[in-house]
């Protein structure tokens, strides 16, 4: 069990140094800041917040190990390990400077874990949450192969090609998510606070309300009881979904409807098959097995369709055929892909031919959600102006029959 520790001491230039580390001991501290060409004077164990300085923490809301902060940590590891830093002192410095809290607690118990003589993949491989298996796996190739600093190197590229696909998608479909979100709280306003007041109004009056004002009457007595129901579902639905959604039988239900979604199926398809080519490509640089870097390629490609295609694909491959065979017998993979991969085979230069098909996918799916999003913010502005627009002319239209009331 790790220990957080205050220090305080002096580096190399006599100039006084202080900071917190996480060890087993006082004596694991004394030989980290050792290694890290710190003299220590004085160790003490930091005390945990108490009142107002408790760090609150929610199940399921604790923020995680994201894809941009083990690019920076792989980028900054490769640095430091191909100027000649070791190992331990790489981890310790990288324990000490990310800014990411959990990444922190988790590079610090696995500096501890090589200290005592385990090695750098399977301390990593401990914490499969955090760190992806293509990590751990081209992290373990370049330990085996000496190029350990080259497939740190190799990680960072992923993972920060990665980050940039999340990224576009994400950006291109922030505006018409949050108009949509907008255009729906818009409308239970209108029937919770609104349409009430115009009820009380036409009943003052008397008469017969038309239809669409009825109904819309009828709605807003519905969202009182409707509406608690429906926040309770979507609450119990997000939990549900946290909790199901990695497993076999989730995902062998939604992942192919997702590829057979009109134009959204398409854009889904090109993303996994950029993710595919990419992971695949790095991990064939590192030195990673090939049945195993399908198999991998398969873990990360995130659609459970993909992930079945390519365990059947390895099968093969453990059989003697070649990667490209298979991969043609597979229709989620478009023969364009096989085809550019068959040459690779033939020419020697896999890694090389699928970087091009990774690029090629990444520049669609760029293409594509800028095109989606120029479809899809007019109809989302036209839905607006249906919906608001239909609950102001229902809620009016009494309005037009004021006059046949009075008289």
């Amino acid at each position: 069990m790790s220990l957080a520790f205050d220090y305080r001491g002096r580096d190399g230039a006599g100039k006084l140094v202080k900071g917190r580390v996480d060890a087993a001991s006082e004596g694991a501290v004394v030989q980290r800041l050792r290694g890290m060409g710190v003299s220590p004077i004085a160790i003490t164990e930091a005390k945990a917040g108490t009142g107002l300085q408790t760090e609150i923490k929610i199940p399921g809301f604790e923020k995680g190990v994201g894809l941009k902060d083990l690019a920076i940590m792989s980028r900054q590891a490769s640095t430091m390990l191909s100027s000649g830093l070791s190992l331990l002192k790489t981890l310790s410095i990288l324990a000490d400077q990310t800014e990411n809290k959990k990444l922190k607690v988790i590079l610090s118990k696995v500096r501890d874990e090589v200290e005592q003589g385990v090695s750098f993949s399977d301390a990593v491989g401990k914490y499969p949450v955090d760190f992806p298996p293509i990590m751990i796996n081209m992290i373990r190739a370049g330990e085996t192969g000496g190029f350990l600093d080259q497939a740190m190197d190799s990680i960072a590229t992923n993972f920060e090609k990665e980050h940039k696909l999340r990224t576009t998608i994400k950006s291109a479909m922030t505006y018409p998510v949050v108009v949509l979100i907008m255009s729906l709280l818009a409308v239970v306003i209108m029937l919770v606070f609104i349409v009430p007041i115009f009820q009380d109004m036409f009943s003052s009056l008397g008469g017969k309300l038309p239809l669409p004002t009825m109904m819309l009457v009828y709605l807003s007595h519905a969202m009182v009881y409707v509406g608690p129901v429906m926040a309770v579902v979507f609450v119990v639905g997000w939990f549900w979904w946290r909790a199901n959604k990695n497993t076999d039988g989730f995902r062998g239900v939604v992942d192919p409807v997702r590829l057979r979604l009109p134009v959204f199926g398409q854009l889904n398809k090109k993303i996994v098959m950029a993710r595919f080519a990419r992971n695949l490509s790095n991990m064939i640089g590192a030195g990673v097995p090939i049945l195993q870097a399908l198999q991998i390629a398969g873990q990360v490609s995130n659609n459970f369709v993909v992930e079945k295609a390519l365990g059947r694909v390895s099968e093969s491959v453990r059989k003697g055929e070649s990667i490209s065979e298979p991969l043609s017998r597979e229709n989620v993979f478009p023969s364009m892909v096989s085809q550019m991969i068959a040459v690779g085979e033939d020419a020697g230069s896999m890694e090389i031919m699928l970087q091009k098909i990774a690029s090629f996918y990444d520049n669609e799916v760029e293409a594509t959600t800028e095109a989606l999003t120029s479809l899809i913010e007019p109809l989302l502005i036209a839905f607006l102006g249906v919906v608001v627009g239909g609950m102001i002319v229902a809620l009016y239209l009494p309005i037009f029959q004021i006059s046949t009331v009075v008289h």
